[in-house]
C-alpha cells in the first residue's frame, strides 16, 4: 500500500504502525523513510514504548538523526534515555554542531562529559567551544559546519570541494572566503557560483562587504541583522574577524518562536508557564506570584470605591458603570502596549519616532475619547431617564480616563526599555491594574464634585 492511496495522516498512522505490529521491518522503512522528516517526527510522537523500540531496531542511526532533530528538548532527552550506547553516540554524531550543543546544554554535566569522551577529539574539542559561549547569545546558537574557501581557488575547484563537503555543511547557499590566517574577506553565493565560468577565480566573483555579527551578540539582535539583511544565514567573527561559525535562518526562527512565547508570558504575567508541557505546579508557581502582586495592587481599587462610599449611596446609578470605567481603561492601556511593545522589539524607535508616537497616540486618545464619551453619555442619559449630570459625568470620566491609557499604553513601557528593564514586564496586567485605579478615582472625583447637581 502506497501513500497516493492513503486519505489522510491517521489512515497512514494506522498502516506504519501495523507494520510495526506484525514486525514487517521492510515495509516499514520504505514507507516511513519516504516520509519528510517533520512526518516522520510527528508520527512517532504519537508511539507507546515499545513501538519506539522498534523504531530504533529498525532505523539505522543516520536515518533516526533527521527524526531526532525534529524534537522538543525535553522529548530528546526522554528518547536518548530509551537508546542503546552505541546507537546514540553514532546518532549524535549525525546531527549538526549546533543540534548537539543545544541538548548537551539540557542534559546533566556528568552525562555530556561521558559523550564528549565517547567522541572523536575533534569533534569534541567544536561541541566544547560552542558551549562556552553565553546563553541567548549568538555563539550559543552558530554551528562551525560550513565552507570556506580560498579567494584563490577557481570555480571549479569549489564546486568540487562542494561535492565532497556539502552534505557535512549545515548550508551550502553562501560561501565563506577566508584568508591564510581564516580572516573573512569576501563571500560568494551558490547561484554565482553555478553561474560563473569554471576558470574565474572566487576573488574576482566574491564581495568583499560582508554583513557579520560578534560572538557575544544577542540572538534577538542577530535575528534582526537577518531579517533587514534578508539573509539566509550570517557568519559570526571573533574581534579580528576571524570567521568562527555561521548562524542559518531555520535557528533563527526557532529564536523567534522562543521570544514570541517569551513575551505572551510576560505580557500575561504569566512567564514561563505558557508551555503546554509543563505540569500544573510549575505553570501555579510560575502564575501565583504575579496573581498575588496584583492582588494586593488590586486592593487599592476596592479601598478606592470604599472612599466614594457616601456618593455611591447618594446616586446608586453610578455604580452601574464601574465595570464600564475599568474595562475600557484596561483595553485601551493594552492597545497602546501592544504598538510600542512591538515597536521596541523590531527596534523601530529613536528621539523623532518616540516623539511622533507620542503624539500620535495622544491625538488617538483624544478622538477615541470623545467618541466612546459621547456613546455612553447618551446611554446614561437614557437610563437616568433624562438626567444630564449622570450622563456628563459618564461620559467626561471615560473621555478623561481613554486619553490617560492611551498614554500610561504608550509611554511607560518605554520609560522601563530607558532603564534597561525589558517592558513585556510591565505590560498587560500591570498596566491595567493602574489604569483601573486612576479611571475609577477620575469618575468619583468628577461624581463627587458634582454631586450637589443631581
Amino acid at each position: 500500500m502506497k501513500k497516493d492511496m492513503m486519505k489522510n495522516r491517521e489512515e497512514y498512522t494506522y498502516y506504519l504502525f501495523l507494520s510495526l505490529k506484525n514486525k514487517q521491518k521492510e515495509a516499514f522503512r520504505e514507507e516511513f523513510l519516504d516520509l519528510h522528516p517533520t512526518d516522520q517526527t510527528e508520527i512517532f510522537k504519537q508511539m507507546s514504548h515499545e513501538k519506539r523500540k522498534a523504531v530504533y531496531d529498525y532505523l539505522r542511526a543516520k536515518e533516526f538523526a533527521e527524526l531526532f532533530q525534529g524534537l522538543a528538548l525535553h522529548e530528546q532527552k526522554q528518547v536518548f534515555t530509551e537508546l542503546e550506547d552505541q546507537y546514540a553516540l553514532e546518532m549524535l554524531k549525525q546531527l549538526p554542531a549546533d543540534d548537539i550543543t543545544d541538548f548537551f546544554s539540557e542534559i546533566p554535566d556528568h552525562i555530556s562529559t561521558y559523550l564528549l569522551s565517547s567522541m572523536n577529539v575533534e569533534e569534541a574539542e567544536n561541541i566544547k567551544f560552542l558551549l562556552s559561549h553565553q546563553d541567548d547569545s549568538a555563539g550559543s546558537l552558530m554551528t562551525t559546519e560550513f565552507i570556506s574557501v580560498s579567494p584563490t581557488a577557481t570555480i571549479d575547484e569549489v564546486m568540487e570541494q562542494l561535492r565532497q563537503e556539502g552534505m557535512g555543511a549545515e548550508t551550502i547557499y553562501y560561501i565563506y572566503v577566508v584568508d591564510q590566517s581564516n580572516k573573512l574577506i569576501g563571500v560568494v553565493s551558490l547561484r554565482e557560483i553555478i553561474s560563473a565560468p569554471l576558470q574565474l577565480t572566487i576573488d574576482q566573483v566574491m564581495k568583499e562587504q560582508v554583513v557579520t555579527v560578534f560572538p557575544t551578540m544577542d540572538q534577538e539582535r542577530v535575528s534582526k541583522v537577518i531579517k533587514d539583511y534578508n539573509l539566509l544565514a550570517v557568519p559570526v567573527v571573533s574581534e579580528d574577524e576571524q570567521l568562527v561559525g555561521i548562524i542559518t535562518v531555520d535557528d533563527v526562527l526557532d529564536v523567534l518562536d522562543d521570544e514570541v512565547s517569551e513575551d505572551i508570558g510576560e505580557f500575561a504575567a504569566a512567564r514561563g508557564a505558557v508551555d503546554l508541557d509543563v505540569s500544573s505546579m510549575v505553570a501555579t508557581k510560575k502564575r501565583l506570584p504575579w496573581l498575588v502582586l496584583l492582588l494586593l495592587i488590586g486592593m487599592l481599587t476596592a479601598g478606592l470605591i470604599g472612599t466614594f462610599e457616601a456618593t455611591l449611596a447618594e446616586v446608586a446609578l453610578l455604580a452601574m458603570f464601574i465595570p464600564l470605567i475599568a474595562d475600557m481603561a484596561g483595553n485601551t492601556g493594552t492597545q497602546s502596549l501592544a504598538v510600542v511593545v512591538r515597536g521596541l522589539a523590531l527596534n523601530q524607535f529613536n528621539r523623532d519616532t518616540i516623539i511622533r508616537l507620542i503624539k500620535r497616540e495622544t491625538a488617538t486618545g483624544l478622538m477615541m475619547g470623545i467618541v466612546c464619551g459621547i456613546i455612553v453619555s447618551m446611554i446614561a442619559l437614557f437610563l437616568s431617564q433624562g438626567s444630564p449630570i449622570l450622563g456628563f459625568i459618564i461620559g467626561v470620566s471615560l473621555f478623561v480616563t481613554i486619553l490617560f491609557s492611551t498614554l500610561s499604553g504608550t509611554i511607560i513601557p518605554l520609560l522601563i526599555h530607558k532603564l534597561k528593564i525589558d517592558p513585556v514586564v510591565a505590560s498587560g496586567p500591570f498596566i491595567t491594574t493602574i489604569n483601573d485605579i486612576i479611571g475609577l478615582f477620575v469618575y468619583f472625583s468628577i461624581a463627587t464634585s458634582l454631586l450637589h447637581y443631581f
